[in-house]
């Protein structure tokens, strides 16, 4: 399997480390992106997303000659499709770039190739929607060339850790494509690999997000009631998880990323009366951004500046994706605050500019803690009330010693 060549479609999050750590384990490997910036950039031995390792990874990829790119798809014996599947205003799986990235392959697929597809889809997608398209080309499935589903299973931070130690789910079209994607991936992956259908491996890696979603909202309604009770919510989750069977996760701001706060709803776009409690989690999840700019809007003066501290979806990575961040920073604008956002892993975005922390904090009149960035927990009182307005801090990530910050004469907001 070694001396097949592998054409990878997506050069994102998911793409572009699995496309690394094909090629430095010395498979040869045809990266696409549509996109010609993204191609030059890895092209050079670069990379466009910020990932502990990956540069190092790509950079020998390209020299090694195993790793090319290209803006088009080529001949291969192995098609992996990484595409993004983000979510439509409907709420449901937006599959354009999917069909699209199946449209580049149908040309190239021969006899005897493998379709894989990596990016997370609706039960039954590749049965009901990518086969038949795939077939137009006069070649039958399981017959002429075989599918399989293998969703990545990463978190942005440890992606070519997890690559490697994560167990892995491949659902075949049939029990032989099954196996021989396995055959494949045990180029670089040391974690167990499980065999089973398609439309079950299209399903496990929603139920896995969707639990995550859950135990989220869980926490989150939580806090709620907590606080509508007068109960300190981070006390009460705390002095709970000393039960040895109980382990609720923290409250936030809400949920981001590409994968939790997207993938349930690629289950109750299939099965919405048999997924009540998806939606209700999707629901407080969701409503969480709103709750907070409530709080504020409740105890901060109209007009005023706030400080936001995170922009990202998780702490100390570069990704964005539906951050709720983001839509407090757009909810606090709308209600006439002037927002300043401070991440050092962002330059900007949609409008909302990005600060240095001294820049953020000058003549602001509160500091809302929305990611836990490590260098923000360096971040003392005094240097902050020397540079605010007023001394207001609203910390959801709990990354501040309170009683410090309050012996300086910070108020905090609940």
């Amino acid at each position: 399997m070694n001396k097949n060549r592998i054409c990878i479609l997506g050069l994102g999050y998911i793409g572009l480390p699995t496309a690394g750590m094909f090629a430095v384990n010395g498979v040869p490997v045809l990266g696409v992106d549509t996109k010609k910036e993204i191609v030059e950039e890895i092209r050079k031995g670069g990379v466009h997303i910020m990932e502990p390792g990956l540069r190092t990874v790509i950079s020998a990829a390209v020299s090694s000659g195993n790793l090319t790119v290209s803006t088009e798809a080529a001949p291969a014996e192995v098609f992996v499709i990484a595409v993004p599947t983000p979510l439509t205003e409907e709420k449901r799986a937006d599959l354009s770039y999917l069909f699209d990235a199946a449209s580049m392959v149908m040309p190239h697929l021969k006899k005897g190739d493998m379709v894989i597809v990596e990016s997370t889809i609706p039960p039954g997608t590749i049965q009901e929607g990518l086969i038949p398209l795939l077939e137009q080309g006069g070649l039958k499935v399981n017959a002429d060339f075989d599918i399989v589903h293998c969703p990545e299973r990463v978190i942005p931070g440890k992606i070519l850790f997890e690559l490697v130690e994560n167990d892995r789910i491949i659902g075949g079209g049939s029990p032989e494509a099954a196996a021989r994607a396995e055959k494949l991936y045990r180029t670089f992956v040391r974690g167990s690999i499980f065999l089973t259908d398609l439309v079950t491996a299209e399903m496990v890696k929603l139920i896995e997000n969707s639990y995550r979603d859950v135990n989220i909202a869980f926490a989150n309604e939580l806090s709620l009631t907590c606080r509508h009770l007068g109960v300190d919510p981070w006390e009460a989750i705390t002095l709970a998880n000393r039960h040895p069977r109980v382990k609720i996760l923290e409250p936030g701001p809400g949920v981001g990323g590409h994968c939790i706060a997207v993938d349930p709803w690629f289950i109750v776009e299939k099965a919405p009366q048999q997924s009540k409690l998806i939606q209700a989690a999707r629901s407080i999840n969701d409503s969480m951004p709103h709750v907070i700019v409530e709080r504020i809007s409740a105890s901060v003066p109209a007009g005023a500046a706030i400080t936001l501290l995170g922009l990202t979806y998780k702490a100390d990575v570069d990704d964005i994706r539906e951050s709720p961040s983001i839509t407090i920073a757009a909810l606090l604008k709308e209600r006439g605050f002037a927002v300043r956002a401070v991440d050092p892993y962002v330059t900007g975005y949609n409008g909302i500019s990005v600060m240095t922390l001294e820049e953020g904090l000058k003549e602001s009149s509160l500091i809302l803690v929305l990611v836990a960035h490590s260098g923000f927990r360096s971040l003392k009182p005094q240097q902050a009330a020397a540079l605010m307005t007023d001394r207001r801090v609203m910390d959801i990530k709990r990354i501040f010693d309170r009683a410090l910050w309050e012996a300086e004469g910070f108020s905090f907001l609940e």
